[in-house]
Formats: C-alpha cells, structure tokens, sequence
C-alpha cells in the first residue's frame, strides 16, 4: 500500500457558512524570538548579544523602540498596511525546553504535565465529522501527519504532492480491496477491521475529490522554487480553486540555532518572505485575502543571551504572527518582553498559547473552542 495518511472522513456544512480558512505554518526548531522581532532601544539585548544583536540601523523600523528582522520585508509591508498582527510573549506555564515535548504540548493543546495522543486540529475533526466522506476538512503539507492534526476518531489528510498521492491512489487493488469491503459489509455485516477499511476509503475519496478539484485558478503570481514556496502554491491553488478545506498545515525548518545563528536565520527568512510575498499577492489579486489566516508559530524561543558559539540555546516565551485580510486588531497586539524581569536568563511568558488556539476556533472557525481544548480561555482582539 502506498505512503499515504489518513484523512479527516467527514465534513458537512461548516465550510459552506464562513468561507474562511486557516493556514498554520510551524518554524520547527525554537525560532530566536529576539532577533525577529528587536528592541531596537534596549541595553540589556546588545549588552547580552555582543555578537548576534541586530545593529538598530539594520533592522526595519515599527515604532520607535521595535523593529522587524532586515530579511523580512515583506512583513514590514504588511505591518504597514494594517494586515499583520505580532503578539509577543506566547508559551505556557512550566515550560519544557524539550523540541518533541515542547512541539508535542504546542500541537496538543495540553499543560505541560499532561499528555495527550490527539491534537487541537484533530479534535476539531472529530467534533465537525458528518456523513459526508468526500471532503477534507484539513490538509497537512507534508509526508508525515502531525500531532496537531490527529483526531480520537478523525484525521487529516497529508500529502507532499496531490497529484502523485492521486495516481499511487488509483491503482486497481486499492480500489478493489475496497469495493470487496463494502460489500462483505452490506452482506454480513462484519467489523473485525473496518477502522482500516474505512481509513481507506475516505482516503480514496478525499484524494479524488482535492485532485479533481485543485486546479490553479486565476493564480497571478509566479512562486519561488523553494519547498516552502511549492507547499503555499499549492494551498492557494486549493483555496482558489473553492473546495472546503478549511485549515492548512505546513512547517519550515530548522530554527535550532545554537550556532551562527544570524545566517542560519537569514536563509530560513529570506525562504518565508518570499513565499508569504507569493502567496498573499496571489490572495489580494483573486480577493480571497481577507478570508484567509495566516498563523505562525515555533516550540519555544530562545535563551536572551548568546552563548559562546555565536548562538542562543533553547528558551521559553516567543511572538507569534499573524497576516490577514480581515485583521480587527493589526500591529503590536501587546508589550515587548522584559527583559529585566528573566526566570534563570529566560522570558516570562504572559500569554498562554492556548488563548491563541481558543480565539482561532471561535472567531475565525466558528466553533465553540471549550471541548476541543478542554478548558476555558481568554480570547483575544486580533480577530
């Protein structure tokens, strides 16, 4: 059988009532927070990087005191014109320096004691599932399907290339296996491993129906050749061409920087900037920016200061961005870390990532967050 994930089976009629979509794009790694999004006017963040700061005059300007890394310019632009929110101190109590723990408590949903096998996406699924097998309500672009996007009952769909999971679905004993399943079925009955079969057969149909339908419909903008830059030409080629997916997933990566952290950043930026570029151009010129989210963010920040390897080791709290259309709130959503108040030379974190989550399924997914991440949480302005 084919390398192939299993799929969210079933999706009634909540993508038809908003139109709206989600893209959540994860920087594996720990991306270094301080040097992403600078305070530019802080003693203690030059004081503590001698070699790694970002020089005042380098950095581009937001306010007086913050500033955006050079190599992001195109999030300047969007600063400016009111389609970017920042918010800055996001992480959890008790955190984990951990990358599988810290990504595992980020894709769960969970505290940091508790472990949990399913993710705040995939307990999405499964509350939305309907008896509609051929529509996938999340896609992951990649081979492998993360936490994030798998359900109790429900799981997304996962694929680096649609067209050659649709042609590695098509082959005859795939489709046989299943027809003779369906049938055993209707005769007997027999459920000794329908799970499996049914996997298959909502994989099949999903496939099918994201192939048959993703075609790159008014697309206006040339993307760059990178794979970040391939994995977004595809979403908005999904998102253009009007199937119901709501919620894409895609990562880059690494942002373990433990040493010569600045040009190893400089290369992961430059890959962003110009897929973001790409893929929100195509948006605003088929006028779809304004229904679609863009949400980023990494298992954890960075140490504040360097280490010895012209690096920064593993930390707690990070900003998170988010770029859109239909931002209610844009700009600097809260106040920059201090930076005079650390927990052994690591930040405080102030927002719990989890209010993010609950802000994103209620104001943007129409859902009610509270039984998919279990607990009640504040909600935020952005959206």
């Amino acid at each position: 059988m084919p390398k192939i994930l299993h799929a969210s089976e079933r999706f009634g009629d909540l993508a038809k009532s908003h139109h709206k979509v989600l893209v959540v794009l994860q920087w594996s790694g720990g991306n270094d927070g301080l040097n992403t999004i600078i305070p530019i006017q802080n003693d203690i963040y030059y004081k503590t990087r001698p070699t790694i700061a970002i020089k005042s005059q380098d950095a581009l300007r937001l306010q007086d005191d913050v500033a955006l890394n050079p190599h992001l310019p195109f999030l300047k632009a969007l600063y400016d014109e009111g389609s970017l929110a920042i918010l800055n101190n996001v992480g959890y109590e008790n955190p984990n320096r951990s990358h599988f723990r810290s990504m595992d408590i980020w894709q769960s949903a969970s505290q940091s004691d508790e472990v949990w096998q399913t993710g705040w996406i995939g307990r999405f699924l499964d509350k939305h599932a309907s008896i509609n097998k051929q529509r996938a309500l999340a896609l992951e672009v990649d081979d492998t399907l993360s936490l994030a996007l798998k359900g109790q009952h429900e799981k997304a769909l996962a694929s680096l290339d649609l067209q050659r999971l649709h042609r590695n679905t098509q082959q005859s004993y795939l489709k046989a296996i299943d027809q003779v399943h369906h049938q055993l079925h209707q005769r007997h009955h027999e459920k000794p491993v329908d799970y499996l079969y049914q996997t298959m057969a909502s994989t099949l149909q999903q496939v099918d129906y994201l192939y048959k339908n993703s075609h790159p419909i008014g697309q206006h903008t040339s993307y760059p050749s990178t794979g970040l830059g391939k994995s977004l030409k595809a979403i908005s080629s999904l998102i253009l061409s009007e199937v119901e997916t709501k919620i894409y997933y895609v990562s880059i990566g690494s942002f373990d920087t433990h040493n010569n952290q600045n040009r190893r950043q400089e290369l992961l930026f430059k890959q962003i900037n110009s897929a973001l570029q790409s893929f929100v151009n195509d948006l605003k010129a088929n006028n779809r920016f304004r229904d679609v989210l863009i949400c980023t963010f990494s298992e954890f920040g960075r140490r504040v200061a360097q280490n010895a390897s012209n690096g920064t080791d593993h930390g707690t709290a990070n900003n998170m961005f988010f770029i859109s259309g239909g931002l209610h709130q844009p700009g600097l959503l809260n106040e920059m870390p201090d930076l005079n108040k650390l927990i052994e030379g690591d930040l405080i974190h102030q927002v719990d990532f989890k209010s993010v989550y609950a802000t994103l399924l209620d104001r943007w997914l129409d859902t009610d967050y509270r039984p998919i991440l279990k607990a009640k949480y504040p909600l935020l302005n952005f959206i």
